[in-house]
């Protein structure tokens, strides 16, 4: 057990102050600040998107963040997903030849981090948090169960992934995250929120493994010592989070 933090040192070290100053970002709790951190966040995880989908267009940077700045001031973040489809659908129409993968990095990253920030906006830190420590116990659970009893493959797209390791990953997640749920709603919508968080970001982590494979890269990017790029630090919650606000509006508390 011990070497599983001595060979991963690195590794943990920028975990822990990233977790460290999402922590202040947190305390601080100012949407202007809020959403000046998720934004440069997303713009980092644009690039990289951009870089894994082979795409070379600048122009397509200014409407990142022309969406980022029109949702500070729009009330509901997500709606920003039609936004998109509306500019994309007419811009297809009108120059014929338009890219279409030029889509896609306006699906993914950038409808989770609309999501994100809604969840701040529409259900305030505290959420936050809840989805924080879910994800980041789905990620840790996974990791240690994997080492320790893992044996079976979860998916060719991640080969060091385990079933054990997943199942294991999401039992713990969704067992404490009904914990802290529990602060505010029901016992069964606590559990079905976390459960809907920790197996999204389980498949999130699994997406963006698939689009480094496409690429051919071992990361999305190097900024982060031990992490890679910012995709490979947020990919399991670009899934959780949407799955997490669908799961707090369709349920009764």
């Amino acid at each position: 057990m011990k070497r599983l933090f001595t060979d991963y040192q690195e590794r943990w070290m920028t975990g822990f102050a990233l977790l460290g100053f999402v922590a202040f970002i947190g305390f601080i709790d100012n949407l202007f600040i809020m959403w000046l951190f998720l934004g440069i966040i997303y713009m980092f995880a644009f690039y990289e998107a951009m870089k894994l989908y082979k795409l070379e267009f600048p122009s397509t940077y200014f409407w990142a963040l022309f969406l980022w700045i029109t949702a500070y001031f729009y009330p509901s973040p997500d709606d920003m997903f039609f936004l998109i489809a509306i500019i994309f659908g007419a811009s297809l129409a009108y120059f014929h030849n338009f890219d279409k993968r030029l889509l896609l990095p306006f699906l993914y990253p950038t409808i989770g981090a609309m999501f994100f920030l809604t969840l701040y906006k529409d259900y305030g830190v505290s959420h936050m948090f809840w989805l924080l420590i879910t994800v980041s116990l789905t990620d840790i659970g996974a990791f240690f169960v994997g080492k320790t009893i893992g044996r079976t493959k979860f998916s060719s797209t991640s080969p060091n992934k385990t079933l054990e390791g997943v199942v294991g990953g999401v039992l713990i997640a969704t067992a404490i995250g009904t914990l802290i749920g529990l602060y505010t709603y029901s016992l069964s919508k606590s559990i079905m929120v976390s459960l809907a968080i920790s197996i999204a970001s389980v498949f999130g982590d699994l997406f963006e493994s698939y689009l480094k494979r496409e690429a051919g890269v071992k990361d999305s990017g190097n900024i982060l010592p031990g992490h890679g790029g910012i995709l490979d630090r947020i990919d399991g919650y670009l899934f959780g989070v949407v799955m997490m606000v669908i799961a707090l509006r369709a349920l009764p508390s």
